[in-house]
């Protein structure tokens, strides 16, 4: 029987403006991707957890920043998918100072990164890694659904994903369904809450 190595992790709170945040202590790590990216699923297998952060099949279901603990002052976020034109727009609106606000945190360490790895990097994915401002903090990019591509295809996409990150961010490939790079993953959040670094071993 394995061990799960966030044993503790739970919903902490959902976030709809500014003033709900957690205080601003401990550390924690943001997880951003576009809709229907996968991005519920790489939170629910990184803490080993089946249900922890709900999946859908329709895109755009984030719509708050929602908190999780996943040990004593170690938190992830949950930040609304991008990409989803059907949000209304007065709740688009709303995301924009949440987010600002959320950039502004002593204890936001990182963006993890989560990335379709049957469509690669876009311009929106490098929005954000300009947001989390990654000469302060670290950034991963995980390259998920990774179990839809042979061998070949992987290789040559985690080639060209880091060619194009140069040195603002790590990448790795990902799938939450066959568990591949999910102790990766979990090593590179880690990393994040520590020291807002990653460092990969191996390809």
């Amino acid at each position: 029987m394995t061990v799960s190595r966030f044993p503790q992790a739970d919903f902490l709170l959902s976030v709809a403006a500014p003033a709900q945040f957690p205080l601003d202590q401990g550390a924690e790590v943001a997880f951003a991707g576009r809709s229907n990216a996968g991005k519920s699923s790489a939170i629910n297998a990184i803490a080993d957890r089946k249900a922890l952060a709900r999946t859908s099949k329709t895109p755009g279901q984030t719509r708050l920043l929602n908190y999780f603990e996943l040990g004593p002052s170690r938190r992830i976020v949950d930040l609304p998918g991008y990409g989803y034109a059907e949000a209304p727009p007065a709740e688009k609106r709303k995301w924009v100072p949440l987010l600002e606000a959320l950039r502004t945190r002593d204890s936001l360490r990182g963006l993890v990164l989560i990335v379709d790895s049957r469509r690669g990097l876009r311009a929106e994915d490098f929005a954000l890694i300009e947001w989390a401002h990654p000469d302060r903090r670290g950034v991963h990019v995980l390259l998920a659904k990774a179990d839809k591509l042979n061998q070949a295809e992987r290789a040559a996409l985690l080639r060209e994903s880091r060619a194009a990150l140069g040195d603002v961010a790590t990448a790795q490939v990902f799938s939450a369904h066959s568990g591949l790079g999910v102790r990766e993953a979990q090593g590179a959040l880690q990393g994040l809450w520590e020291t807002g670094t990653v460092t990969l071993k191996g390809g």
